[in-house]
Parts: structure tokens; C-alpha cells; sequence
């Protein structure tokens, strides 16, 4: 395969809402540039970037997918994403390394979540971005109606570049606005034709909106336009290309992908108005030291790349990474400045989905792959140790939902650990833990969607299989009264017996203050070296409270008297006058129940306020402040975790799938009484409180 230069380079994400067609498209743009022999298609399981078992089962992408098109003269990178929401994080790691975003647009059902979440990453990540109405072919494709939804969503700068001839069964191609010019599908081909008679009005209308939107923002093509009233192709087609790399404009391009209808044209847009990666000019990182520091996207400059996607296929662990400066060549050794360091990098590649090539060294500007590096992961960057530059990691949203997950076996509990690190490598929206309390191994994820297909790849991949079920509470508990109470233990036996006892104020502290023991004790009534047994043992009961059998916190023990034998008192004989001490305690001091309270922000569009501020008061939380972020709603509320188990299903609900919701925890809380009944009684049924036995 031919080495491209920087400014032949085009990398593009191809984004947007699921079952919009992007998958379908891609494999019609690789199928006109000869790199696959067949027109790839989901429904059949031949699409080039959903290979894997998983998205062919589900017919549907889980993950981004990398591919390329050779087209006059320029290396097409393409990025393609999914579009469910579950897995919208990683159309956030394609945005992270694409030049312009390409947002795909089903021309029936119009704007979907996916796409509103996606247009905000590619805002975070200051991206130049561009629109295709996709499926203009299909019953019910109305053009006009979605460039008017997508004008009212994402502003006026929305500007058609095509124009579709045609709709329905009778799309039969498109006028490039930009050249005035008419394609029309024949043969299965795009042939050049005269505009249509009964369009020639619609079309010039479009064309003057078109370069008024090109000179509006910049003043040299502004004077033009007002001494001309229009703008020549001279100005015009690389005014073109500078509104879109400036963001002044958002194209539109209407296309069939499933048939290749005008498929080829937006390819033939995307070599001539497209940023190349040379048109940005400098890529900005930091220092090792944390001072910023920019460099040129340029061959000439030192190496300098950005490992943004890690995964196991057929060849074993495959890194993926845009270069930004420099050439890097195969078999060559580059400092991991991240990790601080040095990586063999064996043969460069480049990936057509599943399919690897090998090529002898990529320049600025390109994606490549190499395979089995030992300590880069994803995030990772690799730079000139004399001039070092650090590129800043993709930050991935918080989980939404978790899921208690255990091993059906224990051949499978032997392998998960094994597994479940490989999968976290790859995919760096997903989290694993152990809670501590509940002892339980936490799986979380973006949605249920996500989970699920994690599970999916834990049986198909690695052959382990595990089950799912709704994560337990850690409930604490505590005092509420102040309380004396003696602890005595004493034993008796044929030989030596055990005997301990001491006196204990138990009194309650404020939430999160902990536990905290003091020794009162003056004089000999417990000898010193038997005093932190004392403590040892309330500790020790601690772990198990009365009530529901969870750990009791945030308490204030006083050692004040006690008694011991000359013979018979040891250290394990005051431990378990400790435990009996606080036994008693437990049965004074009015203990209660504990919840954790979680601090929630849910993200919106501001007519789903109401019925979200309803269904949160209905959860027993309690509403902190509302805000706008990037024209949605946002509300910030404390939250009871028991009470948000289940809410991403109530979220999509509510919300049409256009919501999303993040949590932390902040503190806890004492539960309701009517509440801590039902949860007393259910411990009491897992048999959580054990009998209380006198040693």
C-alpha cells in the first residue's frame, strides 16, 4: 500500500443515532474504492466494520471500527462508531483522533439521542463537523423536513452542499450545489447530467444560501459577495473548505448508502473540502512538567503519536494511534512518554476492520496499528524523549449502572479475573471492583446494553461464564443514644479460667467521624497491657451490628473502670469483655439504620425537567440546583442509593433515551423507620443477624 503524505490524509468519525445507516454507508464508500470486492452488507454479517460475532448476532456495532479508502489521490480514514447510547463512548475515543465529525442522519426518523450526544463530544473536542441525510431511498425520506429539525437543533450554520434529486424509491441521485452540477445513479454508477428543469429554481436558491453562509465571517469573500452579489468557483470552492475547517459552516449531503446511491460523491467532498490534518496547523499538549507546549503537524517535526484505541482480535492485543508530528517507521523503538518507557514497535499496519497490511512508516497526520506492545495501553503517549510533548487522555463518563457478577463455576472463577482484565483494557468506560462491605465483585457500565455484551464477550471470547444480579446495599449502622454499660467475661474451667471486665461509656459521633476510642483509666483497675484489647474486641463486634448485621460506625467508646484477676486475665479474655460490652450497647444506645445518599446529576433536555424533578422526590431525594449545559438541563439532586438501582430504565423512559445521569457518593444518612423495617426483615430472612453467643 501507497505511504501517504500529511496532506493527503482525511480522518473522519462517522457518528451519529443507531440504525441511521453509518455501517452500511462505510462499507458503500470502501466497496467504489476497490478495497473490498463485495458491497458488505449488517444484515448479512459481511459489513467490513461489524465483524466481530457480537455486532453480527445483535446486527447492530458495540464498537469503533477502523477501515480505509483510497480516493483521488487521498487516504480516507475512517472511524466507524455505534450509534446506541449504551456505547456511545466510543464514538467519544473516535472523535478524540478524527478530523471532522460525520454525523449520519436517517432521512425518515431524523435527529436521535446518540447523535445530540455525539455533537456535543465533537464540540468538547472542537471539531469541524459534517452532515449526510442517509436512506433517502426508504419510504418516507424527507429531506427538507430534517434539514429544518437539524437547523432548529444545531443552529443555522447548517447548509446543504447536495441537494437530493428525488425521494423514496425515486432518490435517484443529487446537484452539487458547489460546482452546479447533477449526478444521477445509472448502472450502478454516478453519472454526470444537467440539472433537472423543475429543480434549476430550488437549486440556485440553495446555492446563493449556500454562499452567503461561505462569506458570512470572513471579510474578504464578504466584500466580494456584496460588490458581485455571489461568489465566483475561484473563491467559492476553497471558501468552502476554509468555513468548514473554521466551523463557520456544517455541509449536508444526501446519500443511499445500502444502494451507493451518491455514495461517491460525498467521498469526492470529502478529498476536496475535508481538512486534511497539515490545515490545523499545530496540536496542542503538555510537558512532562504540566506547561503547555504545541507542535506543528508536520513530518518535519520529532515523532510524537496518541494511542487512543487498545483490543484482542485474531493477531493478539492491537494498539491503535494517531500520529501528530513526524514519521515513525516499522521496527523502530519510541519512548512511552506516559509510562515513561521504551516500546519495540515491530511492523506498522493499517486495518481494514478485521484485516491488517503492513506498511514500511506513517506520517503526521495518519492512523496505523501495531501489534503485542507490553506496557502501552490506551491513553498513552508516545513521543521524542528530547522534545516531549504528552497528549491528553480521553476523560470517559462515569458508569450509570452496575451489576453484581459472580462466576457460574469455579473453572470460570479461575479464568475471570484473567479476562475481565483483557476486557478492561479495551474498553475504558467499563469498571470492575470489589465492595468491600458487601464483599461483592462490582461489573459497571454505561447502560444495561453495555453490561450485557460484556458478559457476551466473557462467554464467546473466554469462555467464562458469570451471572448478573441487582448490586446489594452497603447499609452501616449506629448509635443515637448516649449509654455506660459493663462487659464482664468470665470462664471457669478444671485449670486456669479467663475472666475480664471493664465499664464503657458508648456515646454517638457525627456522620463520617468514625470510630474513636479513648482510655480513661487512671490507676490499676485494668492493667495497661490488657487495655487494647478492649478496643480490639468492640472493633471486632463492630463488623456485625444488631440490627441488620452491618457494620456499625461513627461512635465515641470510653474506657472508664473495670476489674481483672492476678491468674486468670489475659489479653483474649478483655477482647471478649470488649465484644460483650458492646453487645450491650447495641441494646441500649437506640441503634438505627444507615443508607448511603449519592450525589446525582442527570443531564436533559429542559421539557423532561418536571417529570425528572418528580420521579427524583418520588426516590426520596432531594433537589441541590438546576443549570444549562450546552442547551440541556441539568439537576442536581442527593439521592438515597437504594432508591437508584434501578433508574437508567426509568431515565430512558421519562426522557425518550435523551437523558444520561452521573453519581458519586457523598455521605450517609439515617434511613426512615418504615424503610429499615423492610430491610431488617430482609436481613433477618438471609439470616444476615447471627444469634448472639455467649463465649
Amino acid at each position: 500500500m501507497k505511504v501517504y503524505k500529511t496532506q493527503e490524509i482525511r480522518n473522519i468519525a462517522i457518528v451519529g443515532h443507531g440504525y441511521a445507516g453509518k455501517t452500511s454507508l462505510v462499507s458503500a464508500m470502501l466497496f467504489n474504492a476497490g478495497a473490498t470486492t463485495r458491497l458488505g452488507k449488517v444484515a448479512d454479517g459481511t459489513a467490513t466494520t461489524d465483524f466481530d460475532e457480537i455486532s453480527i448476532t445483535r446486527k447492530m456495532s458495540t464498537q469503533a471500527v477502523a477501515a480505509h479508502a483510497e480516493w483521488k489521490g487521498a487516504k480516507i480514514n475512517i472511524l466507524d462508531t455505534p450509534g446506541a447510547t449504551a456505547f456511545i463512548h466510543e464514538a467519544k475515543a473516535a472523535l478524540r483522533v478524527a478530523d471532522i465529525a460525520v454525523f449520519v442522519i436517517d432521512a425518515v426518523s431524523g435527529i436521535g439521542v446518540s447523535t445530540e450526544k455525539a455533537w456535543a463530544y465533537a464540540e468538547e473536542f472542537s471539531l469541524p463537523k459534517a452532515i449526510i441525510v442517509n436512506k433517502m431511498d426508504t419510504e418516507r425520506a424527507d429531506f427538507n423536513t430534517i434539514l429544518a429539525a437539524l437547523r432548529e437543533v444545531f443552529t443555522r450554520t447548517v447548509v446543504p452542499i447536495h441537494i437530493p434529486i428525488g425521494s423514496e424509491k425515486n432518490f435517484k441521485g443529487i446537484v452539487d450545489l458547489a460546482h452546479m452540477k447533477a449526478y444521477i445513479e445509472q448502472g450502478g454508477k454516478m453519472v454526470e447530467s444537467d440539472i433537472p428543469a423543475n429543480m434549476k429554481d430550488e437549486a440556485n436558491k440553495a446555492r446563493e444560501a449556500l454562499i452567503e453562509m461561505v462569506a458570512e465571517g470572513n471579510d474578504e469573500l464578504l466584500e466580494k459577495f456584496f460588490e458581485q452579489g455571489t461568489l465566483e468557483d475561484s473563491d467559492l470552492l476553497p471558501g468552502i473548505k476554509s468555513a468548514i475547517l473554521e466551523r463557520r459552516i456544517v455541509p449536508v449531503f444526501a446519500t443511499a448508502g445500502l444502494n451507493c446511491i451518491a455514495v461517491t460523491n460525498f467521498m469526492d467532498a470529502v478529498v476536496e473540502f475535508f481538512p486534511s490534518p497539515a490545515d490545523f496547523g499545530e496540536v496542542v499538549g503538555k510537558t512532562p512538567e504540566g506547561e503547555e507546549v504545541r507542535r506543528k503537524i508536520s513530518e518535519t517535526e520529532p515523532y510524537s503519536a496518541y494511542v487512543f484505541r487498545t483490543y484482542s482480535e485474531q493477531f493478539g492485543r492491537i494498539s491503535l494511534f494517531k500520529i501528530y508530528s513526524g514519521i515513525i517507521k516499522s521496527d523502530s523503538t519510541v519512548m512511552n512518554l506516559t509510562k515513561g518507557t521504551q516500546e519495540r514497535l515491530g511492523p506498522l499496519h493499517v486495518i481494514q476492520g478485521n484485516k491488517m497490511e503492513k506498511i514500511p512508516e506513517a506520517y503526521a497526520g495518519d492512523i496505523c496499528a501495531v501489534t503485542k506492545l507490553k506496557d502501552t495501553s490506551t491513553g498513552d503517549t508516545f513521543s521524542d524523549k528530547a522534545t516531549p510533548i504528552l497528549y491528553e487522555p480521553v476523560r470517559f463518563p462515569e458508569p450509570a449502572i452496575n451489576f453484581a457478577i459472580e462466576p457460574k463455576s469455579r473453572q470460570d472463577e479461575d479464568k475471570l479475573s484473567t479476562a475481565i482484565g483483557k476486557l478492561l483494557e479495551e474498553d475504558l468506560a467499563l469498571r470492575y471492583k470489589r465492595d468491600e462491605q458487601t464483599k461483592e465483585f462490582l461489573l459497571s457500565g454505561s447502560g444495561q446494553l453495555h453490561v450485557e455484551v460484556v458478559v457476551e464477550k466473557l462467554k464467546k471470547r473466554y469462555n467464562v461464564e458469570v451471572q448478573l444480579h441487582t448490586p446489594k446495599v452497603p447499609y452501616k449502622e449506629t448509635f443515637k443514644a448516649r449509654v455506660e454499660v459493663q462487659g464482664r467475661h468470665k470462664k471457669q474451667t478444671g485449670g486456669r479460667g479467663q475472666f475480664g471486665d471493664c465499664k464503657c461509656i458508648f456515646e454517638p459521633l457525627e456522620r463520617g467521624a468514625g470510630f474513636q476510642f479513648v482510655d480513661k483509666i487512671f490507676g490499676g483497675a485494668i492493667p495497661s497491657q490488657f487495655r487494647p484489647a478492649v478496643e480490639k474486641g468492640i472493633l471486632e463486634a463492630a463488623t456485625t451490628g444488631s440490627l441488620a448485621g452491618y457494620p456499625v460506625v461513627d461512635f465515641k467508646v470510653e474506657l472508664i473502670d473495670g476489674s481483672f484477676h492476678p491468674v486468670d486475665s489475659d489479653e483474649l479474655s478483655f477482647k471478649l469483655a470488649g465484644r460483650k460490652a458492646f453487645r450491650a450497647a447495641m441494646e441500649k444506645a437506640k441503634p438505627v439504620l444507615l443508607e448511603p445518599i449519592m450525589n446525582v446529576e442527570v443531564v436533559a433536555p429542559q421539557e423532561f425537567s418536571g417529570d425528572l424533578m418528580g420521579d427524583i422526590n418520588a426516590r426520596r431525594g432531594r433537589i441541590q440546583g438546576m443549570d444549562s449545559r450546552g442547551g440541556q438541563q441539568v439537576i442536581k439532586a442527593q439521592v438515597p442509593l437504594a432508591e437508584m438501582l434501578n433508574y437508567q430504565p426509568t431515565l430512558n423512559s421519562i426522557t425518550g433515551a435523551r437523558g444520561s445521569y452521573s453519581m458519586e457518593f457523598s455521605h450517609y444518612d439515617e434511613v426512615p423507620p418504615q424503610i429499615a423495617q423492610k430491610v431488617i426483615a430482609e436481613a433477618q430472612a438471609e439470616g444476615r443477624v447471627k444469634a448472639q453467643e455467649e463465649e
